[in-house]
Protein backbone atom coordinates (compact mmCIF):
# COMPACT_ATOMS: atom_id res chain seq x y z
CA UNK A 1 0.00 0.00 0.00
CA UNK A 2 1.11 3.51 -0.46
CA UNK A 3 1.34 6.29 1.63
CA UNK A 4 0.82 9.60 0.70
CA UNK A 5 2.86 11.59 2.45
CA UNK A 6 1.73 15.18 2.06
CA UNK A 7 -1.96 14.03 3.22
CA UNK A 8 -0.56 12.81 6.24
CA UNK A 9 1.82 15.66 7.05
CA UNK A 10 -1.60 17.99 6.06
CA UNK A 11 -3.34 15.77 8.71
CA UNK A 12 -1.33 16.31 11.78
CA UNK A 13 -0.22 20.05 10.67
CA UNK A 14 -4.19 20.53 10.87
CA UNK A 15 -4.52 18.62 14.56
CA UNK A 16 -1.42 20.92 15.58
CA UNK A 17 -2.94 23.74 14.15
CA UNK A 18 -6.23 23.03 15.89
CA UNK A 19 -4.33 22.47 19.11
CA UNK A 20 -3.20 26.12 18.67
CA UNK A 21 -5.98 27.13 18.19
CA UNK A 22 -7.42 25.88 20.82
CA UNK A 23 -4.42 27.21 23.55
CA UNK A 24 -4.97 30.94 21.89
CA UNK A 25 -8.50 30.69 23.11
CA UNK A 26 -9.79 31.50 18.73
CA UNK A 27 -11.37 27.96 19.29
CA UNK A 28 -13.81 27.46 22.04
CA UNK A 29 -16.17 24.49 21.04
CA UNK A 30 -16.13 21.43 19.91
CA UNK A 31 -18.01 22.09 16.78
CA UNK A 32 -15.57 24.95 15.40
CA UNK A 33 -12.69 22.36 16.42
CA UNK A 34 -14.23 19.67 14.52
CA UNK A 35 -14.80 22.11 10.98
CA UNK A 36 -11.48 23.28 11.36
CA UNK A 37 -9.88 19.30 11.30
CA UNK A 38 -12.10 18.36 8.75
CA UNK A 39 -11.70 21.31 6.08
CA UNK A 40 -8.04 20.83 3.77
CA UNK A 41 -6.95 24.13 4.05
CA UNK A 42 -3.83 23.58 1.75
CA UNK A 43 -6.14 22.82 -1.08
CA UNK A 44 -7.46 26.92 -0.65
CA UNK A 45 -3.82 27.93 -0.28
CA UNK A 46 -2.25 26.31 -3.85
CA UNK A 47 1.75 27.09 -4.02
CA UNK A 48 2.04 27.77 -0.32
CA UNK A 49 4.13 25.54 1.54
CA UNK A 50 1.86 22.97 3.93
CA UNK A 51 3.46 24.97 6.87
CA UNK A 52 2.53 28.37 5.37
CA UNK A 53 -0.83 27.16 4.46
CA UNK A 54 -1.40 25.74 8.19
CA UNK A 55 0.07 28.96 10.28
CA UNK A 56 -2.28 29.95 12.82
CA UNK A 57 -1.82 33.35 12.37
CA UNK A 58 -0.79 33.69 8.83
CA UNK A 59 -2.92 34.96 6.09
CA UNK A 60 -1.73 33.93 2.70
CA UNK A 61 -2.09 36.88 -0.07
CA UNK A 62 -4.04 35.11 -2.72
CA UNK A 63 -4.38 38.68 -5.49
CA UNK A 64 -1.96 41.62 -5.29
CA UNK A 65 -2.33 44.41 -7.47
CA UNK A 66 0.68 46.13 -9.86
CA UNK A 67 2.07 48.00 -6.87
CA UNK A 68 1.82 45.27 -4.28
CA UNK A 69 -1.46 45.86 -2.61
CA UNK A 70 -3.11 43.41 -1.13
CA UNK A 71 -6.68 42.56 -3.07
CA UNK A 72 -7.22 39.26 -1.30
CA UNK A 73 -6.21 36.68 1.42
CA UNK A 74 -7.54 33.83 2.86
CA UNK A 75 -7.20 35.36 6.61
CA UNK A 76 -5.46 33.15 9.32
CA UNK A 77 -7.12 30.47 10.88
CA UNK A 78 -7.33 32.35 14.14
CA UNK A 79 -9.15 35.24 13.04
CA UNK A 80 -11.53 33.25 10.89
CA UNK A 81 -11.96 30.30 14.40
CA UNK A 82 -12.44 33.60 16.69
CA UNK A 83 -15.13 35.08 13.96
CA UNK A 84 -16.91 31.50 13.59
CA UNK A 85 -17.08 31.27 17.28
CA UNK A 86 -18.72 34.74 17.65
CA UNK A 87 -21.20 33.70 15.09
CA UNK A 88 -22.17 30.74 16.39
CA UNK A 89 -24.00 28.86 13.53
CA UNK A 90 -25.93 26.14 14.01
CA UNK A 91 -26.59 23.21 11.59
CA UNK A 92 -29.26 24.02 9.31
CA UNK A 93 -29.02 27.63 9.07
CA UNK A 94 -28.82 29.66 5.92
CA UNK A 95 -25.47 31.62 5.81
CA UNK A 96 -24.58 34.29 3.42
CA UNK A 97 -20.51 35.13 3.16
CA UNK A 98 -19.16 38.03 1.28
CA UNK A 99 -16.05 38.15 0.22
CA UNK A 100 -14.82 34.51 -1.12
CA UNK A 101 -11.79 33.08 -0.63
CA UNK A 102 -13.03 29.56 -0.29
CA UNK A 103 -11.67 27.97 3.21
CA UNK A 104 -13.90 30.04 5.27
CA UNK A 105 -16.95 29.07 3.04
CA UNK A 106 -16.10 25.69 3.20
CA UNK A 107 -16.15 25.69 7.11
CA UNK A 108 -19.41 27.14 6.97
CA UNK A 109 -20.59 24.29 4.93
CA UNK A 110 -19.18 22.09 7.87
CA UNK A 111 -21.45 24.05 10.31
CA UNK A 112 -24.50 23.95 8.81
CA UNK A 113 -24.11 20.38 7.84
CA UNK A 114 -26.36 19.06 5.00
CA UNK A 115 -29.77 20.48 5.66
CA UNK A 116 -28.24 24.12 5.84
CA UNK A 117 -27.33 26.71 2.83
CA UNK A 118 -24.06 28.47 2.52
CA UNK A 119 -23.40 31.19 -0.22
CA UNK A 120 -20.47 33.22 -0.68
CA UNK A 121 -20.70 36.06 -3.10
CA UNK A 122 -17.40 38.39 -4.21
CA UNK A 123 -17.03 41.22 -6.85
CA UNK A 124 -13.73 39.80 -8.29
CA UNK A 125 -14.18 37.16 -11.04
CA UNK A 126 -10.97 35.69 -10.66
CA UNK A 127 -11.39 35.21 -7.31
CA UNK A 128 -15.11 33.86 -7.62
CA UNK A 129 -13.61 31.15 -10.59
CA UNK A 130 -10.65 30.10 -7.94
CA UNK A 131 -13.07 29.84 -4.99
CA UNK A 132 -15.34 27.64 -6.74
CA UNK A 133 -12.77 25.71 -8.17
CA UNK A 134 -11.22 24.91 -5.03
CA UNK A 135 -14.60 24.17 -3.07
CA UNK A 136 -15.36 21.99 -5.75
CA UNK A 137 -12.07 19.96 -5.21
CA UNK A 138 -12.27 19.87 -1.72
CA UNK A 139 -15.74 18.38 -1.90
CA UNK A 140 -18.02 20.99 -1.05
CA UNK A 141 -19.84 21.91 -4.73
CA UNK A 142 -22.90 22.25 -2.88
CA UNK A 143 -21.75 25.83 -1.66
CA UNK A 144 -22.87 28.57 -3.90
CA UNK A 145 -20.36 30.70 -5.49
CA UNK A 146 -21.91 34.15 -6.95
CA UNK A 147 -20.21 36.54 -8.74
CA UNK A 148 -21.86 39.99 -7.69
CA UNK A 149 -21.21 43.55 -6.11
CA UNK A 150 -22.77 42.76 -2.01
CA UNK A 151 -23.63 46.17 -1.28
CA UNK A 152 -26.99 44.97 -2.34
CA UNK A 153 -26.41 41.98 -0.61
CA UNK A 154 -27.96 38.77 -1.99
CA UNK A 155 -31.71 38.58 -2.47
CA UNK A 156 -31.84 35.40 -4.09
CA UNK A 157 -31.40 33.00 -1.22
CA UNK A 158 -32.67 35.47 1.63
CA UNK A 159 -33.42 35.84 4.47
CA UNK A 160 -30.28 34.42 5.84
CA UNK A 161 -29.42 33.55 10.02
CA UNK A 162 -26.15 34.72 9.61
CA UNK A 163 -23.89 37.19 7.53
CA UNK A 164 -20.38 36.69 8.18
CA UNK A 165 -18.23 39.43 6.12
CA UNK A 166 -14.51 38.77 5.25
CA UNK A 167 -13.54 42.10 3.70
CA UNK A 168 -12.63 45.07 5.92
CA UNK A 169 -16.42 47.42 5.58
CA UNK A 170 -16.73 50.83 6.22
CA UNK A 171 -20.45 50.64 6.56
CA UNK A 172 -23.03 48.24 7.16
CA UNK A 173 -25.86 48.54 3.65
CA UNK A 174 -29.34 48.16 4.10
CA UNK A 175 -29.39 45.37 2.27
CA UNK A 176 -27.71 43.03 4.71
CA UNK A 177 -29.69 44.08 7.90
CA UNK A 178 -32.86 43.68 5.88
CA UNK A 179 -31.95 40.46 4.41
CA UNK A 180 -30.78 39.02 7.85
CA UNK A 181 -33.51 37.29 9.97
CA UNK A 182 -35.36 38.95 13.04
CA UNK A 183 -33.00 36.75 14.70
CA UNK A 184 -30.15 36.79 12.95
CA UNK A 185 -27.03 37.75 13.75
CA UNK A 186 -24.25 39.73 11.68
CA UNK A 187 -20.06 39.21 11.77
CA UNK A 188 -18.07 42.30 10.24
CA UNK A 189 -14.71 43.68 10.30
CA UNK A 190 -16.48 47.30 10.93
CA UNK A 191 -13.91 50.53 10.51
CA UNK A 192 -14.81 53.60 11.99
CA UNK A 193 -12.49 56.19 14.16
CA UNK A 194 -9.61 54.93 12.12
CA UNK A 195 -9.08 51.71 13.13
CA UNK A 196 -11.03 47.94 12.10
CA UNK A 197 -13.15 45.64 14.85
CA UNK A 198 -14.61 42.75 13.66
CA UNK A 199 -18.15 43.03 15.51
CA UNK A 200 -20.55 40.02 16.62
CA UNK A 201 -23.94 42.15 15.86
CA UNK A 202 -27.50 41.15 16.95
CA UNK A 203 -30.53 42.94 15.82
CA UNK A 204 -32.21 45.06 18.38
CA UNK A 205 -35.60 47.45 17.48
CA UNK A 206 -33.05 50.20 16.87
CA UNK A 207 -30.73 48.30 14.53
CA UNK A 208 -28.04 46.57 15.70
CA UNK A 209 -26.07 46.29 19.00
CA UNK A 210 -22.44 44.22 19.49
CA UNK A 211 -22.01 41.12 21.49
CA UNK A 212 -18.48 40.68 21.32
CA UNK A 213 -15.67 42.35 19.08
CA UNK A 214 -11.70 42.17 18.81
CA UNK A 215 -8.75 43.60 16.77
CA UNK A 216 -8.61 42.67 13.34
CA UNK A 217 -6.94 43.50 9.88
CA UNK A 218 -8.80 42.63 6.44
CA UNK A 219 -8.46 43.71 2.80
CA UNK A 220 -11.13 46.71 1.90
CA UNK A 221 -14.40 45.65 0.37
CA UNK A 222 -14.23 47.20 -3.18
CA UNK A 223 -17.09 48.24 -5.23
CA UNK A 224 -19.74 50.45 -4.61
CA UNK A 225 -19.37 49.86 -0.61
CA UNK A 226 -15.26 51.01 -0.85
CA UNK A 227 -14.31 54.38 1.40
CA UNK A 228 -10.96 56.54 1.32
CA UNK A 229 -10.33 57.93 4.43
CA UNK A 230 -8.96 60.97 4.62
CA UNK A 231 -4.95 61.26 5.59
CA UNK A 232 -3.18 64.66 5.93
CA UNK A 233 0.32 65.00 5.69
CA UNK A 234 1.88 66.96 8.23
CA UNK A 235 5.33 66.47 7.33
CA UNK A 236 7.17 64.06 4.85
CA UNK A 237 6.48 60.23 6.34
CA UNK A 238 3.73 61.94 8.84
CA UNK A 239 0.22 61.26 8.77
CA UNK A 240 -2.61 61.81 10.61
CA UNK A 241 -5.37 59.37 8.68
CA UNK A 242 -9.19 61.17 9.51
CA UNK A 243 -12.57 59.14 9.36
CA UNK A 244 -14.98 62.51 10.29
CA UNK A 245 -14.79 64.56 7.30
CA UNK A 246 -15.84 67.46 9.80
CA UNK A 247 -12.40 67.63 11.68
CA UNK A 248 -10.00 70.06 10.57
CA UNK A 249 -6.47 69.86 11.22
CA UNK A 250 -4.08 73.13 11.29
CA UNK A 251 -1.17 71.30 9.09
CA UNK A 252 1.22 74.26 9.45
CA UNK A 253 0.68 74.72 13.19
CA UNK A 254 1.08 70.64 13.61
CA UNK A 255 4.69 70.69 11.26
CA UNK A 256 6.10 73.58 13.42
CA UNK A 257 4.81 72.02 16.58
CA UNK A 258 6.93 68.46 15.33
CA UNK A 259 9.69 70.15 15.21
CA UNK A 260 9.71 72.00 18.80
CA UNK A 261 11.45 69.75 21.53
CA UNK A 262 8.68 67.27 22.82
CA UNK A 263 7.76 66.86 26.52
CA UNK A 264 7.43 63.34 28.36
CA UNK A 265 4.71 62.21 30.94
CA UNK A 266 4.25 59.36 32.31
CA UNK A 267 0.78 57.81 33.75
CA UNK A 268 1.76 55.30 36.33
CA UNK A 269 -0.73 52.90 34.78
CA UNK A 270 0.45 49.44 33.10
CA UNK A 271 0.65 49.41 29.25
CA UNK A 272 -1.55 46.48 27.99
CA UNK A 273 -4.37 45.27 25.91
CA UNK A 274 -3.05 48.31 23.41
CA UNK A 275 -6.15 47.55 21.16
CA UNK A 276 -8.29 48.06 23.68
CA UNK A 277 -6.81 51.38 25.03
CA UNK A 278 -6.83 52.43 21.42
CA UNK A 279 -10.30 52.08 20.89
CA UNK A 280 -11.59 53.46 24.27
CA UNK A 281 -8.87 56.71 23.33
CA UNK A 282 -10.19 57.02 19.71
CA UNK A 283 -14.08 56.60 20.95
CA UNK A 284 -13.62 59.41 24.61
CA UNK A 285 -12.06 62.22 22.91
CA UNK A 286 -13.81 63.76 19.64
CA UNK A 287 -10.51 65.47 19.37
CA UNK A 288 -8.58 62.27 19.11
CA UNK A 289 -7.36 61.05 15.34
CA UNK A 290 -4.71 57.86 14.27
CA UNK A 291 -1.08 59.65 13.62
CA UNK A 292 1.48 57.67 11.19
CA UNK A 293 5.04 57.96 10.84
CA UNK A 294 7.61 56.08 8.37
CA UNK A 295 10.45 54.32 9.78
CA UNK A 296 12.53 56.95 8.28
CA UNK A 297 10.81 59.57 10.49
CA UNK A 298 11.20 57.04 13.74
CA UNK A 299 14.84 56.26 12.92
CA UNK A 300 15.13 59.71 12.98
CA UNK A 301 13.56 60.33 16.67
CA UNK A 302 11.61 62.61 15.29
CA UNK A 303 8.49 60.18 16.42
CA UNK A 304 8.61 57.35 18.71
CA UNK A 305 8.34 53.61 17.39
CA UNK A 306 4.73 53.78 18.57
CA UNK A 307 3.28 55.70 15.37
CA UNK A 308 4.73 53.21 13.05
CA UNK A 309 1.73 51.22 13.21
CA UNK A 310 -0.72 54.14 13.83
CA UNK A 311 -1.32 55.69 17.63
CA UNK A 312 -4.05 57.83 18.88
CA UNK A 313 -3.25 61.30 18.86
CA UNK A 314 -5.36 63.89 21.01
CA UNK A 315 -5.11 67.19 18.64
CA UNK A 316 -5.29 71.02 20.44
CA UNK A 317 -5.18 73.01 17.85
CA UNK A 318 -1.17 74.15 17.57
CA UNK A 319 -0.16 71.45 19.62
CA UNK A 320 -0.55 67.17 19.78
CA UNK A 321 0.05 64.15 22.25
CA UNK A 322 0.41 60.34 21.29
CA UNK A 323 0.70 57.51 23.64
CA UNK A 324 4.07 55.76 24.20
CA UNK A 325 5.78 53.46 26.97
CA UNK A 326 8.51 53.00 28.84
CA UNK A 327 10.08 49.95 30.81
CA UNK A 328 8.42 49.65 34.66
CA UNK A 329 8.94 46.70 36.35
CA UNK A 330 6.33 48.45 39.12
CA UNK A 331 3.90 48.74 35.84
CA UNK A 332 4.24 45.22 35.30
CA UNK A 333 7.17 45.33 32.33
CA UNK A 334 5.72 48.92 30.81
CA UNK A 335 4.23 51.62 31.87
CA UNK A 336 1.80 54.12 29.83
CA UNK A 337 3.14 57.75 28.87
CA UNK A 338 2.42 60.38 26.43
CA UNK A 339 4.79 62.33 24.12
CA UNK A 340 3.11 66.15 23.44
CA UNK A 341 4.96 68.75 21.12
CA UNK A 342 3.75 72.23 20.81
CA UNK A 343 2.90 75.53 22.65
CA UNK A 344 0.47 73.59 24.73
CA UNK A 345 1.94 70.56 25.16
CA UNK A 346 1.50 70.49 29.22
CA UNK A 347 -2.19 70.84 28.59
CA UNK A 348 -2.87 68.37 25.75
CA UNK A 349 -0.15 65.51 27.62
CA UNK A 350 -2.15 66.37 30.81
CA UNK A 351 -5.42 65.73 29.00
CA UNK A 352 -3.97 62.65 27.62
CA UNK A 353 -3.22 61.17 30.68
CA UNK A 354 -6.05 61.51 32.86
CA UNK A 355 -7.55 59.81 29.85
CA UNK A 356 -4.82 56.34 30.35
CA UNK A 357 -5.73 56.77 33.91
CA UNK A 358 -9.57 56.64 33.40
CA UNK A 359 -9.36 53.83 31.63
CA UNK A 360 -7.53 51.67 34.18
CA UNK A 361 -9.99 52.80 36.53
CA UNK A 362 -12.68 52.31 35.18
CA UNK A 363 -12.65 49.71 31.94
CA UNK A 364 -9.08 47.57 32.37
CA UNK A 365 -10.86 44.68 30.79
CA UNK A 366 -11.63 43.08 27.18
CA UNK A 367 -15.18 43.74 25.45
CA UNK A 368 -15.68 46.54 27.86
CA UNK A 369 -17.64 48.53 25.38
CA UNK A 370 -21.25 48.87 23.61
CA UNK A 371 -21.00 49.09 20.01
CA UNK A 372 -24.44 49.65 18.14
CA UNK A 373 -24.94 50.51 14.80
CA UNK A 374 -28.23 52.93 13.88
CA UNK A 375 -29.42 52.59 10.34
CA UNK A 376 -30.94 55.73 8.66
CA UNK A 377 -33.62 57.35 8.67
CA UNK A 378 -33.72 56.65 12.12
CA UNK A 379 -32.83 59.66 14.27
CA UNK A 380 -28.96 60.20 14.26
CA UNK A 381 -27.79 60.65 17.47
CA UNK A 382 -25.60 64.17 17.88
CA UNK A 383 -22.32 63.75 16.27
CA UNK A 384 -19.63 64.06 19.37
CA UNK A 385 -17.54 61.58 21.32
CA UNK A 386 -18.23 57.60 20.10
CA UNK A 387 -20.66 58.88 17.65
CA UNK A 388 -19.30 58.16 13.97
CA UNK A 389 -21.45 59.64 11.08
CA UNK A 390 -21.50 56.80 7.81
CA UNK A 391 -23.00 56.77 4.50
CA UNK A 392 -26.42 54.23 5.59
CA UNK A 393 -26.42 55.04 9.03
CA UNK A 394 -24.46 55.61 12.71
CA UNK A 395 -21.89 54.08 14.78
CA UNK A 396 -22.28 54.55 18.23
CA UNK A 397 -19.45 53.88 20.87
CA UNK A 398 -20.31 53.77 24.68
CA UNK A 399 -18.48 52.83 27.56
CA UNK A 400 -21.11 51.66 30.25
Amino acid sequence: MTIDNDVQDASALRAAMVRELREQGAIQSERVAAAIATVPRHLFTPGETLETAYAANTAPIVKADANGMTLSSVSAAHLQATMLEQAEIEPGMRVLEVGSGGYNAALLAELVGESGRVTTVDIDPDIVERAGTFLREAGYDHVHVVLADAEQGLAMSAPYDRIIITAGSWDIPPAWIEQLTDTGRIVVPLRFAGVTRWIAFDRDRSGLVSRGYGLCSFVPVQGAGSHTERAVSIDDGVVLRLDDDTLTVDTDALRRALHLPRIARWSGTAFDMPDEVVLFLLTTDPHMTMLHADQRRVDQELLAPSTLRGVPALISGDSFAYRTRRENDQTGGYESGVYAHGPAAEQVAARYVELLRQWVSEYHRRGAASIRYIPMPANAPTLSAGVFAKRHGTVVVTWP
